[in-house]
């Protein structure tokens, strides 16, 4: 028997032209020994390697690479893949899709966040994030209970406080019911200033707290420099990112089509309803649809459609007037009603 080193060198000593007499004299090993090895070796090399079986997947592979190539730099995740492909017919696994993909696209570390739990009917966080480039370039407001991690999306052409009230008020249309209080972070159409009468009292935007009033709904903002503070919202906009925006976007491309805010929109809506709220959420292992039925029961009365009024035009309708704060067209009977803590987590 050869050892590995010795069929090494015969490899070697052959393809300088060594015949087997030769062979065998400098490898100390019998010419039956070194021949049996050559033919062996020839044998080896002229057999066909044997044909690769079919896998269940191989007829959607052209499928996945031209959504993987019409989402770049984006990725689709796997689990959306899987449903596609499953739709058209792949019974396989995802294991082996999830393999595929590894060759096409690298994986990435999933960032940290910091989550905090409330009880139902409690808080709803809210934020605001910015999807598409150039001129597909959109805003989208996203609102997520706190219990039941039921989420509302709606794509929008600005943030300006007008849209803003709107998207509260479809928000809590969607939800059934109005949260106790709304945790938010910088939004500009919120708040102008914080601590600017004291720790926790922040100079809210006037038209935002007039319709926080209206609402019976407190706000409240996340820690400064922490928005990761409001973990649900944060990790959820990141899903929707990663599970819609980017499929979306590659199946209006591939349809020829530029999305828009009101394609999105109803696309969205079935995909809240058929995916996001109907999976089963990874940190409370159930289903947000069924755990929203239980949290509506605990979320306050719709309230009447809001009309409009900003807190300047109360305040003036008022007589006598009362004193105003440093500037701020609020009485001061609004922090009666509205205190909000500085540290929301």
């Amino acid at each position: 028997m050869l050892t590995a080193e010795e069929r090494m060198e015969l490899d070697i000593l052959a393809k300088h032209g060594a015949k087997i007499r030769e062979l065998a004299k400098l490898t100390g090993r019998s010419r039956n020994t070194v021949r049996r090895y050559r033919r062996e070796g020839e044998a080896a090399a002229r057999r066909k390697p044997a044909p690769k079986r079919p896998e269940k997947l191989d007829r959607f592979k052209d499928y996945v690479v031209e959504r993987v190539a019409a989402a770049a730099p984006d990725r689709i995740p796997a689990t959306v893949l899987y449903r596609e492909i499953a739709a058209r017919g792949y019974d396989g696994g995802i294991t082996r899709l999830k393999q595929f993909l590894r060759g096409l696209v690298p994986a990435a570390a999933p960032e940290p966040v910091v989550r905090f739990e409330t009880e139902p009917g409690r808080q709803m966080q809210a934020d605001w994030a910015n999807v598409g480039r150039g001129g597909d370039k959109l805003k989208v407001f996203i609102a997520t209970l706190g219990w039941s991690r039921a989420a509302y999306v709606e794509f929008c052409d600005d943030e300006r406080i007008e849209t803003l009230i709107r998207c509260h008020e479809n928000a809590f249309h969607a939800f059934g019911g109005v949260p106790h209080e709304v945790l938010y972070d910088n939004m500009r159409t919120v708040v102008i200033e914080r601590n600017t009468y004291g720790r926790g009292l922040h100079r809210f935007h006037a038209g935002f707290l007039d319709y926080a009033r209206h609402a019976r709904v407190l706000p409240r903002l996340c820690q400064p420099y922490r928005a990761q503070t409001k973990g649900k919202v944060e990790r959820f906009i990141g899903y929707l990112k990663r599970s819609f925006w980017v499929p979306f976007v590659a199946s209006m491309r591939q349809a020829g089509l530029k999305p828009d805010k009101h394609a999105a929109n109803a696309a969205v809506t079935r995909w809240l309803r058929d995916v996001a709220n109907a999976r089963v959420h990874a940190t409370t292992r159930e289903v947000p649809l069924e755990r929203l039925a239980i949290e509506a029961t605990k979320l306050q009365h719709l309230h009447a459609p809001y009309a409009g009024r900003s807190a300047r035009s109360l305040q003036s309708a008022s007589a006598p007037p009362r004193p105003a704060i440093l500037g701020y067209q609020h009485p001061l009977s609004v922090y009666d009603e509205i205190v909000v803590a500085g540290g929301g987590a």
